[in-house]
Formats: C-alpha cells, structure tokens, sequence
C-alpha cells in the first residue's frame, strides 16, 4: 500500500505502471515449481493477469534443493510511490501428500490475520484472494503441463516485510508479522492510491466485525491524537483516511456504523466543506471565495474580503480572519459535517467534525 498520498507527477510525464505484489508472487511461484518439476528456472518467467496482460518477470534469485524450489522477484511498483517497491517476492514450493490440495504459508515478512472482518479467515496467511487464485491457477496450469496433481504447499515471504508493514494500515488491521499480499488485476496504476482506499475499506471491515459502533477517520496523526484525546477509542477504530474522504464516506455508506468522528486539519476540512472527497493538494483546492462567504456580513467589508480573495492559503485566511476577531472555524465544522452527511446519503450514521490546528489544538467541534 501508499505509505503517503501521492504527488501528481508533470503532466508531460508519462507514468509507468507497476506489478502488484501479488502478480510478483505468481511469477516466484511458476518460476519455483517449474524448477522443482524441470530443474530449469524459467527466466523471465511469464504470467497470465487477470485481465489478460503477460507480464515477464526476471528473477532476482534462484535455488533449487531437494524436495523444495524458490524464486525471487524484485517488486517494480512503476512511478507509484510504494512502500514495497523494490521489496523482493520470494515465493517458495514443495510437493504435498497426493489429495493435498495447494496450501498457503506466511513465510518471514508476510503477515497473518489475527482479527475478523478481512477476506480471510484468522489464522490465515495474509495472501488476498486475487492473488491466492492467480498462484493456484498458475501451479493448477503448470502440473497440468507435466501430468502431476496440483498437491504443493507455498510459502511467500518478503524479506524484511516486518519493517515495511509498520508504515502500512496492517498493524491496525490485525495483520500481525509483516505485509499482505495483494492486488486485484496483477497492475499497479500510478498514483491511483488504489492501495490506501483499499486499507480503508479493510478497516471499516474489521472495525465492524468487532462490533465497533465508533469510528475515527483522520487526516493524519495530529488530528488522530487530538481526537483522541476526547474519545479514546481503541485502535482498530482508527481510520487513517488521509486525503481520501469520498474512499471513507462511500464505503461507509454502503457498510454503515452508528457513529463517525472526522478530524483533520483547517485546511483539509476547508475542502470538505466545499464538497470536496480528494482533500489533496494536487487534485482540490481551497476556494477563497467561500471562504470570504463565511464571514458574517456584518464583518465582511471590502478591504477584508479582498485580504481573504488575495490569500494564498486557507492557513492565511485563519490568521486574517483570526486578527479581526472572526473565528472561521466553527463554519468549517459545520459545513464539513453537512458534506460529508449529504454524501452518507441518507445513511443511518451519526457524524461529528473536529478542526485542528498544526500543532494539534482542536479550533472547532460540530455538533
């Protein structure tokens, strides 16, 4: 998953695509079990994605033991800014009791589910299912080929994944011991942040199979800890939604719970409160004229409101406005909280709003 939301690359820059880690496991694992089978690693190894696409892989490593294969790749993620890019897929295959069936194993860096809610049962290694379907269709494929049954145990492991997966949502998730497997059509878009809306969607997931009434999403760790300050809730409640408000809302909507807190920053709920789901600085901008339209008219002359329309940031109006005794950030709240219930759309959700400042001190609740 994104570690941070990304930046939009200039737009005569063309993006390159990425392999997500899960396509990047389905290439270690055909090239492992041909070796196992052949004694030949196939490199690059060639995969079929679920749209179609036949990626070719090469390999970053090779060994070939008795009775076990494995085979490592070095995730490509493209121009998306990753947190596993450049990690190395190991995939490792041995042969099972006849009636076996494909087994799954969490090898060293690869996570194993602890709470409900996720795709996956616990217990379960964290390998999602696309990606656990692509490495049984591939080892289904390739015995086929030699006339074996498909018996074979699998072992994925990400060196130094345990690392990585605490700048990830898994620790939150329940996702204990390192990364997830993932990906749903073998690609990485640049910049879709595909993967931080997904962690979102996991989240509400767990949260709900808790039996969680209450949930916290946040613009990042200041609003976090400020909010929770007031409402203590346990970790698992706490949706570091970023910049991705609409992610959070829609998903809500759709998978209601009783109570939704949001809290972010003046700027970023500025944007909320003029309707906008992507809070992001590439793709929203603060709107000084409803910003000026938040002053109440009997305090809006004309010297004023050309100071807010000449503003170049939503913090500068805060402090404008602030100097001439006019507290913007009440409106902020509320107006924030009305977008985000017009999007709920009818949702039986209660919502609040906090607005925070820099350094964490709360300008504004509502209601």
């Amino acid at each position: 998953m994104s570690e941070t939301p990304a930046e939009t690359a200039p737009e005569s820059t063309p993006l390159r695509r990425g392999w997500t880690t899960g396509a990047c496991a389905t290439a270690a694992t055909k090239a492992a079990l041909t070796a196992l089978i052949t004694g030949e690693f196939p490199d690059p190894v060639t995969i079929t994605l679920p749209k179609g696409q036949e990626p070719a892989f090469p390999l970053a490593f090779e060994t070939l033991g008795d009775g076990y294969a494995s085979a490592g790749i070095v995730k490509d993620a493209g121009d998306d800014p990753d947190v596993t890019h450049g990690a190395t897929i190991v995939a490792s295959v041995r042969p099972l009791p006849p009636g076996s069936g494909i087994r799954f194993s969490a090898g060293s860096g690869v996570g194993t589910v602890t709470l409900p809610g996720l795709p996956l049962d616990v217990g379960e290694p964290a390998i999602n299912p696309v990606p656990r379907q692509m490495m049984e269709d591939v080892v289904t494929q390739t015995c086929a080929a030699h006339g074996l049954p498909a018996d074979v145990g699998i072992t994925v492991s990400v060196p130094g994944g345990e690392a990585l997966a605490q700048k990830t949502w898994n620790p939150r998730l329940g996702i204990v011991g390192g990364l997830s497997i993932l990906g749903t059509t073998g690609i990485v878009q640049p910049f879709s942040c595909a993967a931080w809306i997904h962690s979102i969607h996991r989240g509400i997931d767990v949260a709900r199979a808790a039996g969680l009434t209450h949930v916290l999403g946040t613009t990042g760790s200041t609003s976090e800890a400020a909010a929770q300050e007031i409402y203590n809730l346990p970790e698992i409640a706490l949706l570091d939604m970023g910049d991705f408000a609409g992610g959070l809302l829609k998903y809500l909507r759709r998978h209601p719970v009783q109570r939704l807190t949001i809290a972010g920053g003046f700027a970023k709920l500025a944007k909320l409160a003029q309707g906008a789901m992507d809070l992001h600085s590439s793709r929203s901008q603060v709107d000084m004229e409803f910003l000026a339209s938040l002053v109440p008219a009997d305090r809006a002359d004309a010297r004023l409101t050309e100071r807010i329309l000449s503003a170049n940031t939503a913090l500068e109006v805060l402090e404008i406005t602030r100097e001439n005794g006019i507290d913007l950030a009440p409106s902020i709240a509320e107006k924030a909280c009305e977008s985000a219930i017009e999007v709920l759309r009818g949702a039986e959700i209660d919502v609040d709003i906090i607005v925070t400042d820099r350094k964490g001190n709360i300008l504004a609740r509502h209601p």
